[in-house]
């Protein structure tokens, strides 16, 4: 192993497990598949900004003593095992936690079988010393990820810049797996050492980022998929994750990421206090607006699906939350009377009492609609002969398979709706109106009267203008109530 000295020149020295790749060839494309894998090994590490990053590199057949991280270190003989053991050594021989970086999984190959250049399985971390191993399954393309609350700022910093990655990068989801032991006796199973501590997780709240730390402190495992931004992790090693695990680390380099605050001048004390102040508004601030937005959006959300994309129980129950919200008192006639005896809600309102009938169609909505909320009214008299009504709406999610912006804006596109008795309302309209908290809208709207707010309305969802269709106020009966 070739001997490497150096002072404290600021950066700080970083194992990685390859060949220098200014020292590697590309291999002749009728290499063997070994080599190849070697070479696509080291050239991954090809672009780091080592000296900006504040770290230097220590490849393999390199002394790793003195280094204060490990990036991918191999436990194979010949393949980096020395380089992993003395790195190891040289930090419980300082006191010090033994801080690595692994990547879980093989971004370039779909199948987690394939082994890697250090020998093991790709979708695999195993732990030097400690029994036990981290496995991953790829999850499918598209997965959604997100920031585990409560994290401290190193582990926080990591998961926002990898959390950043694009789209198309593959996740792992990531289990802490138990060993086995392989003797005379047959196999014994050991259950895995140490505590693994999520940063990023899928939508099932299974690790895909993580942090594993062995039960006494010795060895600090960050595992993160493969396929990451080099510079990105590296600059988060060194100035975040190195300040707040091996501080000593950037000490003894004089790292300019790092000063000893018993050694800095009040202004320096003074800034540095400032803006962990700051960092620590900042982060509380944005937790309590990322919960503000969370419930804001649990509490839109079914309104929002009802209404533009729902059909049945679901936009109807949308739609009744809208009326109530405009001052309606709602009663949900398919509960009380049942299923299909009359419309589906019942709104009152100052007097007045409406009919309300709530439809869906996929696409181009039909006329038996129309003749659907007819006959309910014709109806309505035998079903409650002592509370007439006094007006009707059709609501409907029309061509509701749809980007709402490209639905058209009126229900029916034929002037048939221009002799009905009722209005006949896109539920895309009444969202707006609701978005918009415009509550006199939508009580012209339902009881067939015209806004009279003094102001014209916003266009609707997409844009388009929405004519004045059918606001006549409805009246079956006399005024003595008779038909």
């Amino acid at each position: 192993m070739a001997a490497h000295t150096s002072g404290p020149n600021g950066l700080v020295p970083v194992h990685v497990a390859v060949r220098d790749p200014a020292q590697m060839e590309e291999p002749d494309p009728q290499a063997a598949d070994y080599a190849r894998k070697l070479f696509a090994a080291s050239a991954e590490y090809a672009g780091i900004s080592w000296t900006e990053r504040g770290a230097e590199p220590r490849w393999l057949d390199m002394d790793t003593s003195t280094c204060a991280a490990a990036i991918n270190p191999s436990h194979f003989s010949g393949h980096g095992a020395d380089e992993f053991d003395r790195f190891l050594s040289g930090a419980a021989s300082r006191g010090e936690p033994a801080l690595i970086i692994a990547t879980m999984g093989t971004a370039d190959d779909d199948d987690d079988r394939v082994w890697s250049v250090f020998g093991r399985p790709g979708g695999r971390v195993d732990f030097r010393h400690f029994t036990g191993a981290i496995v991953g399954e790829r999850l499918l393309a598209g997965a959604e990820v997100s920031l585990v609350p409560g994290l401290d700022a190193a582990d926080h910093d990591l998961g926002l810049r990898l959390r950043n990655r694009p789209p198309s990068a593959p996740w792992w989801a990531m289990t802490l797996q138990a060993g086995a032991l392989e003797g005379s006796r047959g196999t014994t199973v050991r259950e895995p050492e140490g505590e693994l501590v999520p940063i990023l997780v899928d939508s099932l709240g299974e690790p895909v980022v993580a942090r594993w730390t062995s039960g006494d402190g010795q060895q600090i495992w960050y595992v993160i998929p493969d396929g990451v931004d080099w510079n990105q992790v590296v600059g988060w090693l060194v100035q975040r994750a190195l300040p707040e695990r091996v501080p000593a680390a950037l000490r003894r380099v004089r790292s300019r990421n790092h000063v000893d605050p018993a050694l800095e001048t009040p202004a320096e004390t003074q800034a540095r206090s400032s803006l962990e102040e700051l960092e620590r508004h900042y982060l509380e601030d944005k937790a309590r607006l990322e919960d503000e937005l969370e419930r804001a959006r649990q509490e839109a959300e079914p309104v929002r699906s009802g209404l533009l994309y729902g059909s049945g129980s679901e936009l109807e129950d949308a739609v009744a939350l809208v009326l109530r919200a405009a001052g309606f008192a709602v009663t949900d006639l398919d509960e009380e009377l049942g299923d299909t005896l009359s419309a589906d809600l019942l709104a009152v309102l100052n007097g007045s009492t409406c009919l309300v009938e709530v439809k869906a169609a996929a696409g181009a909505a039909g006329e038996k609609l129309i003749s659907q909320l007819q006959r309910h009214l014709e109806k309505w008299p035998q079903l409650r002969p002592g509370q007439p009504v006094t007006c009707a709406a059709l609501i409907v999610n029309h061509q509701h398979r749809l980007n709402p912006a490209k639905r058209p804006a009126e229900v029916y596109q034929r002037r048939v709706v221009d002799a009905l008795p009722f209005p006949v309302i896109a539920s895309g309209d009444l969202f707006r109106w609701w978005c918009t908290q415009d509550w006199p809208a939508v009580q012209a709207a339902v009881l067939g009267l015209t806004h009279s707010g003094g102001e014209r309305d916003e266009p609707p969802v997409g844009g388009r203008e929405t004519s004045a269709v059918g606001r006549r106020r409805w009246r079956p009966w006399g005024k003595d109530g008779t038909a």
